[in-house]
């Protein structure tokens, strides 16, 4: 009886011991099986990633190189960095620049592209990015019926000799292209202040800026609106009708533009291409887009023109919108902070 237990137990052993071994071949290949994949996916993870990086690295460069109003950077940074040296003119823009940071509580600036179309770009892109909606005479009537109005209503065929910045586009089909840019901006215009979510919205117009062909239209139609609103307030002085505001009767007292053929000739045709707004246009740009545009000219810096608002006359209910320039030709957007 003994030895048939102790048999029994023998083989009950062997046979464990066998299928043991069996399951630990198994097991062991199965745990070499797992590592392998794990190291391999792990693997994987780190090559998609890095491809990820690359990838987003690569977008980013690009968006930034098309990008025409960059993301914000610290303003004493900027200053540092554009006014180095201890000429008189680095150190008076530095003062200027702490001034701003320590006074005016501006601590950031968003760069904006240096060409003719700077000053309107960084206006129209701060009332995109604030949500302003439209002027109230722009809700009263359809700004795509302004060009249609001008050459046949009120009988200005020299809009045919407009000029579309750059491109300098002259003729017949002058009427046309009008008609897009006034489209352009008023389905941008309204489908962005209709936006209420801020970061959506500020996604919405680093989309549109990032397109040259696209905000040029919006530049252009608000040139036109800016060569209509001369063109309505010099008929009403010379039909004696109704007082306009003072900034007209400034700018049809200079030599270039003593009425809208000569203004749009000798002013507005150019900008974009070869010049900027001045301090004339500006007050007007301020007018027809009925928001106060407060600059802070750096080069003026210690004297009254330091801070100058256009225009100068405004209405309390106007959005407020903030520039500062080192030259009055290039602007940038500053960026407050409290």
């Amino acid at each position: 009886g003994r030895h048939e237990v102790w048999s029994w137990t023998t083989a009950t052993k062997e046979s464990l011991c066998l299928m043991w071994q069996k399951v630990k071949v198994q097991l062991m290949l199965s745990m070499s099986f797992l590592a392998a994949v794990f190291w391999y996916c792990r693997r994987l993870y780190s090559f998609l990633a890095q491809l990820l990086k690359r990838w987003s690295n690569y977008l980013q460069r690009k968006l930034l190189r098309n990008l025409s109003v960059l993301t914000e950077v610290d303003l004493l940074g900027y200053s540092a960095r554009e006014w180095k040296g201890e000429t008189k003119q680095a150190k008076h823009m530095r003062e200027a620049y702490e001034e701003l940071f320590w006074s005016c509580q501006i601590k950031y600036l968003r760069q904006v592209r240096r060409d003719n179309y700077s000053v309107v770009r960084a206006v129209i892109f701060q009332i995109f990015t604030q949500g302003i909606p439209f002027p109230s005479w722009m809700k009263e009537r359809d700004i795509l019926k302004l060009p249609e109005k001008l050459l046949y209503s009120q009988g200005c065929n020299w809009i045919q000799q407009y000029s579309f910045g750059p491109e300098r586009y002259t003729g017949p089909n002058a009427f046309g292209k009008l008609r897009k840019c006034m489209e352009a901006l008023k389905t941008n215009w309204a489908e962005i202040s209709a936006t209420k979510d801020h970061e959506e919205r500020g996604n919405m117009c680093n989309t549109l800026f990032s397109d040259e062909s696209k905000e040029h239209k919006l530049y252009e139609a608000i040139k036109f609106i800016m060569l209509y609103e001369v063109v309505e307030a010099y008929e009403q002085i010379k039909n004696r009708e109704e007082t306009v505001h003072n900034l007209f009767s400034i700018l049809f007292a200079r030599d270039s533009s003593s009425d809208p053929l000569s203004f749009m000739m000798n002013h507005l045709n150019s900008i974009g291409d070869s010049i900027c707004l001045d301090q004339v246009e500006l007050f007007l740009l301020g007018y027809v887009l009925e928001v106060k545009i407060r600059v802070y000219r750096l080069h003026r810096f210690n004297t009254e023109e330091f801070q100058v608002n256009y225009p100068d006359e405004y209405r309390r209910e106007w959005s407020e919108i903030s520039l500062l320039t080192e030259d009055d030709r290039y602007y940038h957007i500053p960026l407050f902070r409290t």
